[in-house]
């Protein structure tokens, strides 16, 4: 956890608290999370949590804040610590990355997709190298800075160059022929540096790999975003409000609220293009055979959505953004 004495006095005393893991913003400890974004996600998460309305106030030289409007402490850790802290210690909530889960092999629930952060992790080749297919590279050199998602899925690889399962001696798995080696940062130098034949990376443009000379030949594991929660969690009421609120936040950056007013004799045909999350909201207007329609609406759609009520014979629409909701 890297505390210093502070903060490990502080932990001491916050069993009256819900612990919640937030990665930390300091580009080195994201690298393993998204470093291409760089602080971007520490904002985003900073703004998911205004969203859902946890208050706190952080000093610069603390990694954990307290919660001034609940009984919640921040705890700002590595993202790729963050599993291993939710799954094995008393922090109930944490953000991180579905690849850190996904290696970290700890036991947590995955409660909310968060929408953001999307990234791939991907194997790389030199551009103008000899391979062009991930199977020419059973028994190279590979590096990377997640070791358990690319020991998979190489096994896979040689099981299949071998038409069978990896042989097993009690509960011991056949070696490897690839050789997987970790690298914690600068991942996308190791194949320039002559310590590598491939590396597999997280890439969210690949702006970074093509300029280091790679190019991507197959895609590991899809990641973005997540709230995971401990399968044993304190305070749980007080857990699932959190998470209601950050559901809340998710769904109304999803959607705006779409208002317009239409002949009732076409309700049948503008309440099929906005049927809204569970159904639209109708209120008569004064004008005799008239009604006004509210919508709720995936805010990606709103475009095409405004130009087929337009076509229906909708006037007067209007789009404003949800800054919360709880549906």
């Amino acid at each position: 956890m890297h505390f210093g004495v502070r903060e490990m006095d502080l932990v001491n005393h916050l069993n009256d608290r819900l612990l919640f893991a937030v990665p930390k913003s300091e580009f080195q400890d994201f690298h393993r999370f998204y470093s291409v974004q760089k602080g971007r996600l520490y904002q985003q998460c900073l703004e998911l949590l205004k969203g859902a309305d946890i208050q706190f106030n952080r000093s610069n030289r603390l990694d954990i804040a307290l919660c001034t409007n609940l009984p919640i402490a921040l705890v700002f850790l590595p993202a790729a610590d963050i599993p291993r802290f939710v799954g094995e210690g008393r922090v109930s909530l944490g953000i991180t990355g579905q690849d850190q889960v996904a290696e970290s092999n700890i036991d947590v629930r995955e409660i909310i997709d968060l929408g953001f952060g999307s990234c791939k992790l991907q194997v790389e080749v030199p551009e103008n190298g000899a391979f062009s297919d991930p199977r020419q590279l059973v028994g190279k050199s590979i590096v990377t800075s997640f070791t358990s998602l690319t020991e998979q899925y190489f096994r896979k690889l040689e099981a299949e160059a071998a038409n069978a399962e990896p042989a097993v001696n009690g509960n011991e798995k056949k070696p490897l022929k690839t050789v997987i080696k970790y690298v914690g940062g600068s991942v996308e130098a190791a194949c320039a540096l002559g310590i590598a034949d491939a590396v597999v990376d997280l890439v969210e443009s690949g702006e970074t790999m093509r300029a280091a000379g790679l190019k991507a030949i197959e895609t590991v594991f899809e990641t973005s975003a997540v709230l995971i929660g401990s399968q044993h969690p304190t305070h749980p009421d007080l857990l699932d409000i959190i998470v209601s609120r950050i559901k809340g936040v998710i769904a109304a950056g999803k959607y705006v609220l779409c208002n317009y007013n239409c002949p009732r004799d076409k309700l049948n045909v503008v309440i099929t293009i906005t049927p809204g999350h569970r159904a639209p909201t109708v209120s008569p207007l004064e004008e005799e055979g008239w009604v006004a329609v509210s919508s709720m609406v995936e805010k990606k759609r709103i475009a095409e959505v405004m130009d087929r009520l337009q076509a229906a014979g909708a006037e007067d629409i209007l789009v404003f953004n949800i800054s919360n909701s709880r549906v």
